[in-house]
């Protein structure tokens, strides 16, 4: 099934017409953050590919995410479980028969939408008016999100799979796994990165809402007692919020959101999500979850098999009760984007009205490139062999661009706009002197660093 090229549309979600999010678009698509999926064959709705600095932005993403959650805690380890579980995975926690979105049909185009969408829905009336075109919708009807797969080598013989919903049952299918091969004690937590998919009705705000995705994800048991879970609830909310803001995002784009009543599923306890301000709205980025024991006791209920917890300590026997932080890392790496975008006048241009330079300001721990190495001019064999060899240097530790093309102005201009934080030009005087000029990409101001201290100048940096 093919689709016609991937674009921002007044169809795409809540129908965004800004020129941020064009920006943004063209951004990844020109400078290599993302690209439409299978573009070459006319796309795949919902689908998107990342290109070389996508790629190296989303594992930033992720390597600060687990370090925060795995890596600088004693009680939380890492899994990876398979995308394919068998069915009764999903039959246990209720996708099979519950995971299902209002859907209903525009009869002047024939686009599907999520009837519960009221915004996207009114948004969408409003362009066919605006063409004077008469709107009529069809009859709201429950479609399930979960993307099937066919297991086996015989047509006519092969099982009814799915691609995971969801990351979260592979975790707790692997609780009493995680608990026997290591030492941990309640309370502790199971973290998890990976791929999930969903059949989305209506997938678009770039990358907010796609078909194939991937979750950041922690489960934290803890004793079933409400009081001590609340409070286990409040500190994973505030950390992860902490998360966003420690990594540039600005707190007044930033908000949590509580769960109406009738948002809540049937097992919640509580559920509040951090919410970021995008162009086309107040969108979620992250939900904090307290599942209370469904997860586990459903398992153990469909697969006949003991998941409590035996406490040493107490000699008490419980189902433990889960908290969970759930985060997108293709919407925080949107959302990072979002932020991170500026536009400044370039004091350089002979037309000071009309230049300007764009600028990603992300946080260095998150930019594709932490430095971009220039020869002052590319045409001076000295200049690019000592170029050559801190580019080599410096790439053992770091992600260090190289950049040859053009004049130093547009090489400058061209590392500001993916992001890179410290450009770093050998000249004349590195030859002699045997120091750099190093150029911050935000306030533009240089300095003059000694070749055998850009290791350690870098690294205080980036810390």
């Amino acid at each position: 099934m093919t689709e016609k090229k991937q674009s921002i549309s007044p169809n795409d979600g809540a129908g965004i017409k800004e020129n941020l999010m064009d920006k943004i678009v063209s951004l990844c698509k020109r400078r290599g953050f993302v690209y439409p999926g299978s573009e070459i064959y006319g796309g795949l709705k919902g689908t998107w590919d990342y290109g070389p600095l996508g790629a190296e932005l989303k594992f930033n993403i992720k390597q600060e995410w687990w370090k925060t959650i795995v890596k600088n805690r004693e009680d939380v380890v890492g899994i990876s479980a398979s995308i394919l579980m068998n069915p009764k995975v999903w039959d246990a926690s209720g996708h099979t028969a519950g995971f299902n979105d209002p859907l209903t049909e525009c009869k002047t185009c024939h686009q599907r939408f999520r009837a519960d969408q009221n915004d996207v829905i009114a948004e969408h009336e409003k362009w066919h008016k605006e063409k004077k075109e008469k709107v009529e919708w069809t009859e709201v009807k429950k479609f399930n999100l979960l993307v099937e797969a066919k297991i086996g080598v015989i047509e006519g013989q092969k099982e009814t799979a799915y691609l995971r919903g969801e990351i979260t049952q592979g975790v707790h299918v692997n609780f009493k796994n995680v608990l026997n091969s290591t030492r941990l004690k309640i309370p502790f937590g199971i973290a998890q990165i990976g791929k999930a998919f969903r059949n989305e009705i209506t997938p678009g705000n770039f990358t907010y809402r796609s078909i194939e995705f991937e979750q950041m994800e922690l489960q934290y048991y803890v004793k079933p007692d409400e009081k001590e879970s609340m409070r286990q609830y409040e500190f994973w909310k505030n950390l992860r919020m902490d998360w966003y803001k420690s990594l540039g995002i600005n707190p007044d784009n930033l908000r949590f959101r509580e769960h109406e009543k009738n948002e809540l599923a049937h097992y919640a306890k509580a559920a509040w999500d951090i919410e970021y301000k995008t162009p086309f709205g107040w969108r979620e980025c992250e939900g904090i979850h307290h599942r209370g024991d469904w997860d586990l006791s459903r398992h153990q209920q469909f697969s006949g098999q003991d998941l409590s917890y035996f406490d040493e300590e107490t000699k008490e026997k419980y189902i433990p009760w889960v908290i969970e932080t759930s985060g997108g890392t293709d919407r925080a790496m949107l959302f990072f984007l979002i932020d991170a975008y500026s536009e400044e006048k370039d004091p350089a241009s002979a037309n000071a009205s009309a230049g300007k330079r764009i600028i990603l300001k992300l946080n260095p721990k998150l930019a594709p490139y932490k430095a971009a190495v220039f020869p002052l001019l590319a045409n001076k064999p000295q200049l690019v062999e000592l170029a050559r060899k801190i580019h080599g240097d410096l790439r053992k530790d770091f992600m260090i661009a190289w950049d040859d093309r053009g004049n130093i102005g547009k090489r400058y201009y061209s590392q500001d706009e993916i992001g890179t934080p410290y450009c770093i030009t050998v000249d004349f005087d590195s030859l002699e002197k045997g120091d750099v000029t190093v150029r911050d990409r935000d306030t533009m101001k240089q300095e003059r660093i000694n070749i055998p201290a850009l290791q350690d100048y870098l690294k205080e940096k980036l810390k």
